[in-house]
């Protein structure tokens, strides 16, 4: 048969959740479109899932679900974890040059370098797991015949509102570094370019990433948004994707289980040395008073 007859197999995107791809239990849809290079919009590209309060939902209870075990895996063990899907990304790099290229109006050679970097970046936290902890914590001076240690610990569940006009390195931006600490995410994906980001879940339900860990929603962070904010089993939120009036309302809504917020930060460059603050900003720390025995004339016992 020529390639002239065959039919067009165009690939159904879902939600990725709990480790699954389920389609939006609303059953609704709404068309992605490329974007131009002048910026307006282009060929349909798909019709991607339209997630519901029931979804997000879901996708919390699937995070909590997965928290215990994440967070008490071996940093070493998440950094590992980390590291492979860094090597799925890299085999599978020409599809996301095409899916990024589509959803940002970028050429090849760009949209190639914001992969590359995606691929460097999830490398760059993967080196962080094991060493975030000598950072922001370590044994501290107090008098007395105790060892007084802080030691960081993972918040809980994570909501990030994921970057819009950066598909995909800005959304690895903000997963990586929430993910490298022992946290669970529930992402919502950019709603104007959401097909980079439901890929991403095909990678990483590959990747020996434990299901749940990461759970991504597409559709309108307007809808979901107020109910994972107000959401009593999600811990802290990351605004990063919200504009000003949405980020206000979360906020608020935010504030009736006292959530951890990290609220929208511009960003200039995503490839730029993002630092440890996305880390640090969904740690607690937890100090710890142990006796030391008597001190005497000869120096402390045990």
């Amino acid at each position: 048969m020529s390639e002239s007859t065959r039919l067009n197999v165009f690939k159904t995107y879902k939600l990725y959740v709990g480790g699954k791809f389920p389609r939006s239990e609303s059953g609704r849809v709404y068309e992605v479109t490329a974007k131009t290079s002048s910026g307006g919009k282009g060929k349909w590209l798909a019709n991607a899932p339209l997630s519901s309060r029931k979804d997000a939902r879901d996708a919390v209870v699937a995070a909590r679900k997965a928290f215990g075990g994440w967070s008490g895996a071996t940093a070493y063990n998440r950094g590992q974890i980390l590291y492979r899907i860094a090597e799925m990304l890299e085999g599978r790099r020409e599809q996301f040059v095409r899916e990024v290229g589509e959803a940002e109006g970028l050429s090849k050679s760009k949209a190639g370098a914001v992969v590359d970097a995606a691929v460097d970046r999830w490398v760059w936290y993967a080196g962080w797991t094991d060493k975030i902890g000598q950072i922001v914590g370590g044994a501290n001076p107090v008098a007395g015949p105790f060892f007084n240690l802080s030691t960081p610990e993972p918040t809980g569940v994570v909501t990030v509102v994921a970057p819009q006009d950066s598909s995909f390195l800005g959304l690895v931006s903000v997963i990586a570094p929430v993910i490298a600490t022992g946290n669970t995410v529930v992402v919502i994906a950019s709603e104007k370019s959401p097909l980079p980001a439901l890929s991403l879940g095909e990678v990483l339900a590959t990747s020996d990433l434990p299901g749940g860990v990461v759970n991504i929603l597409s559709g309108k962070a307007g809808e979901m948004g107020p109910h994972l904010a107000s959401h009593q089993d999600v811990n802290a939120i990351d605004l990063a994707g919200a504009d000003a009036a949405l980020a206000k309302e979360l906020e608020i809504a935010a504030a009736d289980n006292l959530k951890r917020v990290l609220r929208p930060q511009p960003v200039d460059d995503w490839s730029a040395d993002p630092g440890t603050s996305r880390m640090t900003a969904f740690l607690e720390t937890k100090t710890v008073w142990h006796p030391t025995g008597s001190l005497g004339a000869g120096g402390s016992s045990y």
